[in-house]
């Protein structure tokens, strides 16, 4: 019988759970990207319009690709909000619509009264004003709050605003309030009360975010100062969390938070996001997950099948096959990666390293390419005639020679450390691949994600 304290679950391991639930509610809201992203590449003259160097070229082309530009360009503008319903309906227990309608108003009442305190801090100003000129007096214009900007906060206002709702939501939904206001009872009170704490929030932020906000723009310039040592660790901490389900949260930093650019006098914030609106030298945080996801795991998958005994290739091959197919299609990796990554650590330590030297690599030799779902073939088909994509060729080189590289490690250290991938099991043991939907990190990979969404890698 255990004892009482061993019944207690331990804090780390509490505070483990609440990460992993954020992490996985965060691919809910990824999983619009491609939608926004494949808008947003239609709208982009060499896709659509009426030069000759278009794919797609007709009379009157060039108004249809301004409406695709502006449909893809609404998703990415109010992403913040996206990853407030999202991260709601996804960490919330039992979710229902009002959890959705909580993080709505949350995020609107946090919105405005966050940029109602930028407007008067001396550093954010200038990214939340607008100027207008008095026909009068042309010559000194008026400069007026500017809510249609986007918020400085960017995804991280939006994830709070969402765990935020989805708290309030588990706490009230079942209130029960006097027989005068019962109306407004139960789901009902949940974005009310958000609609407070959003306030406070807003308040919060307008406070804190001139002090963070600065660190993550020094941070995010170090990063592209370093672009080789920044992507090289990104890409190591990226597969070193996969196994916690917690690669998602630097994925969305990086890809959607730091660094900043700025394209037709808009600011963007995130690598993904400045990618995606053609902003020249963006990319490096993705590009090196092709070569990877794409090639060098399919490859890990054939050492696989090819190390297990002969009898139950045909098996194993069926799972392996599959999964390098899907890897390589679609950038989606884990049922790969969930392979080996518990029975074989050191397989796991010598990928998440080799990730992090393709992301390093991709950066010295000026490879860039981004995705909006992950990176796979189709991302790479979207995405590699833009005119911010450099080195393709280089990029698929090497991820031949990544390929090739990952067989042979693969296939060495299985047969030297008897490592028991799917079909080298003992008889009578199940083997780990047989359902890859088994683990909670590949199920929930179900749901696109960038890198996985990426990754969906990740989506890296």
């Amino acid at each position: 019988m255990s004892s009482p304290a061993a019944a207690v679950p331990r804090r780390g391991s509490r505070a483990l759970a609440v990460l992993q639930r954020i992490g996985r509610s965060l691919m809910l809201p990824i999983a619009v990207l491609p939608a926004a992203g494949l808008l947003l590449r239609l709208g982009q003259p060499d896709v659509l319009g009426e030069n000759k160097d278009a794919w797609i070229s007709f009379s009157g082309s060039d108004r249809i690709a301004e409406v695709f530009a502006a449909a893809g360009g609404a998703l990415f503008d109010w992403l913040p909000l996206l990853f407030a319903v999202g991260v709601a309906v996804g960490f919330a227990k039992k979710a229902d619509g009002s959890t959705a309608l909580a993080a709505v108003v949350g995020y609107l009442v946090f919105h405005y009264v966050s940029m109602n305190m930028f407007f008067h801090s001396e550093e954010l100003r200038p990214r939340v004003v607008k100027a207008l000129f008095d026909p009068d007096n042309p010559g000194t214009p008026n400069e007026v709050l500017d809510l249609g900007a986007g918020n400085p906060t960017q995804v991280l206002g939006g994830i709070a605003i969402g765990i935020t709702a989805a708290l309030l939501y588990q706490r009230y939904y079942r209130i029960k309030l006097p027989t005068w206001l019962a109306f407004f009872g139960g789901r009902r009170f949940v974005p009310i009360i958000t609609a407070f704490a959003a306030t406070v929030l807003g308040l919060l932020f307008g406070w804190i975010w001139p002090l963070l906000g600065g660190w993550l723009t020094d941070f995010g310039q170090w990063m592209e100062r370093n672009s080789t040592l920044g992507a090289a660790v990104y890409g190591v901490v990226n597969r070193l969390l996969l196994p916690l389900g917690l690669h998602h949260i630097p994925n969305n930093v990086v890809w959607f938070q730091i660094p900043e650019c700025t394209i037709g006098g808009k600011t963007y914030t995130g690598d993904l996001n400045c990618y995606l609106n053609g902003a020249d030298g963006a990319g490096w945080s993705m590009a090196g997950y092709f070569p990877v996801l794409m090639f060098a795991l399919p490859a890990a998958a054939l050492a696989i099948w090819h190390a297990a005994p002969r009898h139950r290739r045909a098996a194993v091959g069926g799972i392996m096959f599959s999964a390098a197919l899907t890897a390589f299609v679609t950038g989606i990796t884990e049922p790969i990666e969930f392979a080996f990554i518990f029975v074989a650590p050191v397989l796991f330590i010598a990928h998440a390293l080799l990730t992090g030297v393709a992301m390093a690599l991709a950066d010295v030799f000026g490879m860039k390419l981004g995705f909006s779902f992950s990176a796979g073939a189709i991302d790479m088909l979207i995405n590699g005639g833009k005119d911010n994509t450099h080195n393709l060729a280089g990029l698929i080189v090497m991820g031949l020679i990544y390929a090739v590289v990952y067989y042979f490690l693969f296939s060495l250290l299985i047969r030297v450390m008897n490592i028991p991938t799917p079909g080298r099991e003992p008889e009578g043991v199940e083997s780990v691949a047989a359902d890859p939907s088994a683990s909670p990190e590949v199920a929930a990979s179900a749901a696109p994600s960038p890198a996985q969404a990426e990754s969906r890698s990740s989506d890296g």
